[in-house]
């Protein structure tokens, strides 16, 4: 994270030297400008990770300019935190809407403008992982319907298997249509790989309930084979094949009778990997399996990999989908909310309490001296309270309260129908769980800190924006500070 370039747009060159070397201590490579135009230059010509940008500018409005970068495809996912100086209530959620990673007062903190910093760093370096492997598996899911058209559908089979199904459900539908096809009292799904000496039992014609069942392969030597060599093997009589004569010896010692006649093993590969075989017999009343039989299974077979592949892709994209819109909601290291999607819940909840003339409280925890915790057991340890603060929060609330993590060291919770009374009653719970929990303990040492908190209540007189709520829990968490730490204040 130290080699990520920032770059610092301001006018006003004693607060970008300020900006620049705060930075620069910290590691980041910074590049500055002092308008708008020297920004776009940088733009093209450093290509940086983040900008922090300056709401004001002497030849454009840094709204304007924000507004600029997130509707251009280049630029948009570019994590920009605006630096303003006190202006109107509407900047924060104006600025957020139009897709600011984060906003900051001047004069800012350094601490907390660094904490927001790596914060939006780290966010923006998981959704850059993320996005590459979501367009490698849809990349992937392209080629894979570009060959599923091109391929002649060689039976009707093949319809049911090229909607959206998991690939459970297509290994159920193929050996169901297989056996069918060819008359078969049994057809099985088994997957191993070459050299196992298991198999697993992935669905089963004459059994749809028998999933996972695991089987020893050396009781079939057809499957061995097929999968040890790639190719279909077809035997038209285990009672005279020789790939069954050491078997049959045992049946005879045994006094076993197998009423199967003839079988085939076909194997499939998914992508490069061989994914098993599918198991085909006829009984002894039945007439054998032929080359036509194995001939026509293969092709049918062979043609639904595709699907199959297909199915496993669409899986895997959908799971990819999913961690994607968990990740840009939720705060990396501690797992709970982060700060805009705090924002965005917060001002529907401010609305509903609004329109139904209910109440909402905020509270604003923050961990007493925790700069000490990091110099003193390193910032391994300070992350793993930072962690089980978020959780021992998350446990304390109720299922409709909001845990997030403001920044850095700074925790926020949010709780609807809660009032002034009952929400104090609360925070001194937190309070007091907080300075009693030895954290950390699994790295070494317990660690021990306390947590000084901020409160704030809607319906108020001071009270009427998401702004004024954070506002005057901040001023109440200032007073709590001031006051000698580990208090809860209003």
């Amino acid at each position: 994270m130290s080699e990520a370039r920032v770059l610092v747009v301001d006018d006003d060159e004693a607060v970008r030297a300020a900006l620049v070397g705060t930075l620069g201590d910290a590691g980041y490579d910074v590049h500055e400008s002092c308008d708008a135009a020297s920004m776009r230059l940088a733009l093209v010509d450093w290509a940086p990770n983040l900008i922090v940008l300056d709401a004001c500018l002497p030849d454009a409005e840094g709204m304007s300019l924000l507004q600029e970068l997130k509707t251009s495809v280049t630029y948009r996912e570019l994590p920009v935190i605006l630096i303003a100086s006190r202006t109107p209530d509407e900047l924060t959620e104006l600025a957020l809407g139009l897709g600011a990673a984060d906003v900051v007062r001047k004069p800012f903190r350094p601490r907390e403008l660094m904490a927001r910093v790596q914060a939006q760093l780290r966010a923006h370096a998981m959704l850059r992982s993320t996005q590459t492997a979501l367009r490698s598996a849809e990349e992937e899911l392209d080629r894979v319907r570009e060959d599923s058209e091109n391929r002649r559908k060689l039976v009707d089979i093949l319809h049911e298997v090229t909607g959206d199904l998991s690939s459970d459900e297509i290994y159920h539908i193929l050996s169901r249509r297989v056996a069918r096809a060819l008359s078969l009292s049994r057809c099985s799904v088994i997957l191993a790989k070459p050299g196992d000496r298991v198999g697993v039992v992935a669905t089963a014609f004459d059994n749809p309930a028998l999933r996972n069942y695991e089987i020893n392969l050396d009781a079939y030597p057809e499957i061995r084979a097929a999968l040890e060599h790639g190719h279909p093997v077809l035997v038209e009589d285990l009672h005279t094949s020789p790939l069954y004569e050491d078997l049959r010896r045992e049946w005879a010692a045994n006094g076993t009778q197998v009423p199967i006649r003839s079988v085939i093993a076909l194997p499939f590969t998914l992508g490069k990997v061989q994914a098993g075989v599918f198991f085909l017999r006829r009984m002894v009343d039945e007439p054998p399996l032929t080359n036509e039989d194995v001939e026509f299974a293969d092709a049918v077979i062979k043609a639904a990999v595709a699907a199959i592949h297909r199915a496993q892709v669409i899986e895997t994209t959908k799971a990819d989908n999913a961690r994607l819109e968990v990740l840009a909601h939720t705060d990396p290291l501690t797992q709970v909310l982060n700060r805009r999607a705090l924002t965005v819940r917060l001002a529907s909840e401010l609305e509903r309490a609004r329109r139904y003339d209910s109440v909402i409280t905020l509270l604003m925890v923050d961990l007493d001296h925790f700069k000490m915790v990091n110099d003193t057991y390193g910032h391994l340890a300070g992350d793993e309270v930072l962690k089980e603060v978020a959780a021992l929060l998350e446990h304390e609330v109720r299922s409709v309260d909001v845990v997030a993590r403001y920044g850095g060291e700074e925790f926020v919770c949010v709780l609807p129908e809660t009032s002034l009374v009952g929400a104090t009653t609360f925070a001194e719970r937190i309070r007091e769980h907080v300075a009693a929990t030895p954290f950390a303990a699994s790295l070494g040492d317990p660690i021990f800190v306390t947590a000084s908190i901020g409160v704030s209540s809607y319906p108020s007189t001071t009270i009427n924006t998401v702004d004024d709520l954070f506002a005057r829990a901040d001023e109440a968490l200032y007073r709590a500070k001031a006051d000698g730490r580990n208090k809860v204040c209003l």
